[in-house]
């Protein structure tokens, strides 16, 4: 087998995509020493030709729509981690989503 056929079996996907019209987000899942974590990239997708590209730079007119694909990832990461754990505590008791979120 070649590398590059290596390359392509062994390439890493995201765990989850959110897209709305041309804007898309793709969530990431890395296993770290203190348990699971969550990273996003948001891309605009774009013609040029007959060839699909993306882009990270975003117009006036795409933001709300990044806004509402950011929010939806974000809730999908929280709704994820909940299953992943049984309930939407934090390991402290506490509901995460009933005290205003994500702890940093």
């Amino acid at each position: 087998m070649s590398t590059r056929s290596q390359t392509l079996e062994t390439k890493i996907h995201p765990v989850n995509e959110v897209r709305l019209g041309r804007i898309r987000a793709a969530i990431w899942e890395n296993n770290t020493e203190t348990g699971i974590r969550h990273n996003v990239t948001i891309t605009r997708l774009y013609k040029e030709g007959n060839d699909w590209k993306d882009s990270t730079s975003f117009g006036r007119d795409d933001l709300p729509l990044l806004a509402k694909v950011a929010d939806l990832a974000h809730t999908w990461i929280f709704s994820h981690m909940s299953e992943k754990n049984g309930s939407s505590q934090n390991g402290n008791g506490h509901d995460e989503f009933a005290e205003g979120g994500a702890r940093f």
